[in-house]
């Protein structure tokens, strides 16, 4: 077995998000991955079975437990993939759904499952502000709050500035609480610059991990929202940079269907 080491939505190893990838995790058991993953101590590890041609069965484990879809590791697996298949469609089957990637020369796109949003319950919104230390006047309130879905659930927050969001100090074990009592994978705290781009920071605690440094699901469901919001999108989000790991997603929600498209590079680390 040999354990991959990748850095997603960079073309820099000292920024992105790291990822373990295994390719060939044929009779691994679920405590074996979760060791693994624990182990490497990266947000996430994807855990990748050959079924035929170019479709795969992927899992995706974090330090703490198995996550149903992770953008930024099947970014990682699918330029692993390439690597040494050769660029072109892929066929992730996760346990989020069908996931289907583009490859190229270091990089991929992944086309989500069909993304929704439903407005947020106003406890988990009262809630989730206190955990971080926020005011009801440090949001932005021309976009509603709402969850969002793109294979995780994810909080969706749009900070009033981008001092606001850069200042991120949260009460670790109080929102991994909240977020565990509402099947959160992440929170995705936002502020857009412009409708081309957005700034973005995601807190995992879930996961064991204090922030992503870069979370395709994230961007996925966030693309789903906008669109729903205000029409067809097409940006790139800004994320990893308050951590020194500058990470770049390239969004496109402008298909007829629901599905979101997220693309970037990926490199070995």
């Amino acid at each position: 077995m040999s354990i991959l080491r990748y850095s997603a939505f960079t073309k820099d190893p000292s920024g992105g998000n790291r990822a373990g990838v295994v390719l060939d995790a044929s009779g691994m058991t679920d405590d074996h991955m979760l060791s693994i993953a624990a182990d490497l101590g990266y947000s996430e590890t994807a855990f990748v079975i050959h079924v035929e041609d170019r479709t795969y069965d992927v899992r995706y484990f974090s330090p703490l437990a198995e996550v149903a879809f992770c953008g930024h590791a099947t970014i990682a697996t699918a330029v692993a993939l390439a690597a040494e298949v050769g660029p072109g469609p892929l066929i992730f089957r996760t346990p989020a759904g069908v996931i289907e990637v583009a490859t190229g020369d270091g990089t991929a796109s992944l086309t989500s499952v069909p993304t929704t949003s439903e407005p947020a319950d106003p406890d988990l919104v009262t809630g989730t502000l206190e955990a971080l230390g926020w005011k009801e006047n440090d949001l932005d309130p021309s976009f509603p709050i709402h969850v969002g879905l793109g294979g995780n659930r994810h909080l969706l927050l749009a900070a009033a500035s981008r001092e606001r969001l850069a200042d991120l100090d949260y009460d670790f074990e109080a929102l991994k609480e909240l977020m565990l009592a509402n099947d959160l994978t992440t929170v995705h705290l936002f502020w857009r610059e412009s409708p081309e781009l957005v700034h973005a920071r995601d807190p995992f605690p879930v996961g064991g991990v204090v922030e992503d440094a870069a979370t395709g699901a994230a961007a996925a469901a966030f693309g789903g929202y906008l669109r729903d919001l205000e029409g067809p999108q097409r940006f790139v989000i800004h994320q990893g940079y308050d951590m020194g790991r500058p990470s770049r997603l390239e969004v496109d929600a402008t298909r007829e269907d629901r599905r979101v498209t997220v693309t970037g590079s990926a490199v070995t680390i």
